[in-house]
């Protein structure tokens, strides 16, 4: 519910446009950042500015070509975008400002319980050299790609995965399983829904000490019905999309695609560390 208290913490009035960073969101987003290379010529770009560039083709959805010109260059906001995404430093930025959210709710660094579900959508229209595969989601009706993720149960993303929309739901787990288990091996319990019933989702159960839960909704129901821990899955989808870049997949490339899902992140969790330290 607003309240004029509740306005006053989300307000973002003052900034050049909504998607900018403020300072409170910038001090932990600087330190994963990687510093210039040592020799050579001196770096004259504003990382900030490029994170800002990064953070309105997000929220905005707008075309790459149509970045204001009081943001740094389509052409260097986009390889620097590239650049995070290779050596992987979107990947330890997510993990250390997730890390932080966490212990801010009060809850261990490595979660115990997790929750798994895809979301299939359309495609955009698309050209050129290098594209990787989609698919049609017959269920769904959707051709496009795949969104698999697994979160926590404060809807904080652990690990996710693109795919072709045309992969079952019990084939595509394995893979975003296995980095899950990598990355917080004290998983203990992984709620889903029937869609990953059947003999596939056993290599899923085989992967480490945990219990697979499948959260079926009753035969007996009538209309809409808050499932258990399934909700709050269904509620991270909902922040995704928030961001107009997320509404179709607009991107050739699926590390593309998966980079700006945890841009998406980035952001929320950013939000949220900074309204933590106002209060």
């Amino acid at each position: 519910m607003w309240t004029k208290e509740n306005r006053q913490v989300y307000e973002r009035h003052g900034l050049r446009y909504p998607s900018d960073l403020t300072d409170e969101e910038w001090a932990p987003a600087e330190p994963p950042i990687p510093p210039a290379k040592r020799g050579g010529r001196q770096r004259t770009v504003n990382i900030r500015e490029v994170l800002n560039g990064v953070f309105h083709v997000l929220m905005t959805g707008c075309q790459w070509r149509a970045l204001p010109r009081v943001l740094p260059p389509r052409s260097t906001v986009h390889e620097y975008l590239g650049l995070w995404e290779w050596d992987g430093t979107l990947a330890r930025l997510h993990h250390a400002l997730f890390v932080e959210v966490r212990e801010l709710a009060g809850k261990e660094a490595s979660p115990t319980a997790a929750i798994i579900d895809s979301q299939s959508v359309k495609g955009a229209e698309k050209r050129g050299a290098r594209i990787d595969p989609s698919g049609y989601d017959a269920g769904k009706k959707v051709k496009g790609k795949k969104r698999h993720i697994v979160v926590d149960t404060l809807g904080m993303i652990l690990a996710a995965h693109i795919q072709p929309a045309d992969i079952q739901d019990r084939d595509g787990a394995l893979p975003v399983s296995k980095e899950v288990r990598r990355l917080f091996p004290f998983v203990e319990r992984v709620f889903a829904d029937g869609g990953y019933q059947g003999a596939a989702t056993a290599a899923v159960r085989e992967l480490g000490e945990w219990h697979l839960e499948i959260v079926k909704r009753s035969d007996t129901a009538k209309g809409f019905e808050v499932l258990p821990k399934r909700w709050i899955v269904e509620r991270t989808f909902g922040w995704l999309g928030r961001c107009r870049r997320l509404a179709k997949d607009f991107e050739n490339l699926s590390r593309m695609s998966l980079a700006f899902l945890r841009l998406a992140l980035i952001r929320l969790l950013l939000r949220r560390i900074a309204r933590h330290r106002k209060s």
